[in-house]
């Protein structure tokens, strides 16, 4: 069912309480790991991408994201330059998380052109085939946009949109019970290394299809509608609003020899302040999974 309009009013309520808010990184999150994947700190090199005016950065928004994954023995580092064969030479899993293109750092409106170049994204599914490990990750509009033409050459199509509870909730539970937490190895606990999952929580995002090959793992449902607006954070009536049904928010896949996560939403992998006070990101309490969950996919990328 395709949704026409959603109610002014909700998408107040929710631009209110999260879409202008302020956000910080919370510097006082910290994370205990007991048994850690590279105890020696020789880990494979994880790059997070900051040369496309990425929203999140190494030691910005995703400073939570890099000292988690440095605690468990990775060696992290920024990719500060353009994408090529040459720069991919050295890393073994590459970042990408809400790069956008310069005409959009200041102006989230359409249109939204691509983050990458066609070299760019050339060097990258090359790297990837051969072997390369890629975590891509696009927020809500008008992020998805500036990343779609990339996500397709590995069979993923972005919405450009906002996906909205049409229950209203502030932040996004998915379940094994209602079938939105999909069943796959990096969520059952019996690999090793691999940490069970039983609930996962999301800060709104983005809808996104998937090809055949890639395992969802957070299913968006038909009481979700996915808002594709003309401008970040200003819903009318002449917008699209359709339903959320069969698209997703995180998946994975082969390709070639390498391996790829998607993921529809940025904020359930960092740890933030919104306004100086709201947890939103792995320092929420009902989103401590999401921690076991982000090693869980970093350790599938790194094997």
């Amino acid at each position: 069912m395709f949704y026409r309009r959603i109610t002014l009013c909700l998408f107040l309520l929710l631009c209110t309480s999260s879409g202008f808010a302020q956000q910080v990184p919370d510097t006082s999150f910290q994370v205990n790991i007991l048994k850690k994947s590279y105890p020696n700190n020789d880990g494979p090199v994880i790059a997070i991408d900051e040369a496309h005016h990425n929203f999140h950065t190494l030691e910005g928004k995703y400073k939570a994201f890099a000292w988690i994954l440095k605690q468990d023995g990775y060696r992290l580092r920024a990719h500060k330059t353009r994408i090529s064969k040459k720069s991919l030479e050295e890393l073994d899993i590459l970042v990408i998380v809400n790069a956008i293109h310069k005409s959009n750092a200041q102006n989230w409106s359409l249109p939204t052109p691509s983050a990458f170049t066609d070299k760019e994204i050339a060097a990258l599914e090359t790297w990837v085939r051969n072997g390369g490990r890629l975590f891509l990750i696009a927020d809500h509009m008008p992020f998805p946009g500036a990343v779609s033409r990339l996500a397709s050459r590995f069979g993923f199509e972005m919405t450009n949109s906002f996906a909205f509870d049409n229950r209203r909730r502030n932040i996004e539970f998915f379940l094994p019970s209602n079938g939105t937490l999909k069943e796959s190895q990096l969520t059952d606990g019996e690999a090793p290394f691999y940490q069970k999952i039983d609930t996962v929580v999301t800060f709104m995002g983005q809808g996104f299809y998937i090809p055949e090959e890639a395992i969802p793992i957070l299913a968006l449902p038909a009481t979700y509608t996915l808002a594709i607006p003309k401008v970040a954070w200003q819903f009318g009536e002449e917008d699209r609003y359709i339903s959320a049904e069969g698209s997703y928010q995180l998946a994975y896949r082969t390709f070639g020899k390498g391996k790829l996560v998607v993921s529809g939403e940025a904020a359930m992998f960092s740890a933030q302040l919104a306004n100086g006070q709201f947890q939103m990101g792995l320092n929420h309490p009902a989103a401590r999974q999401n921690i076991a969950l982000l090693l869980n996919l970093i350790r599938w990328l790194g094997e």
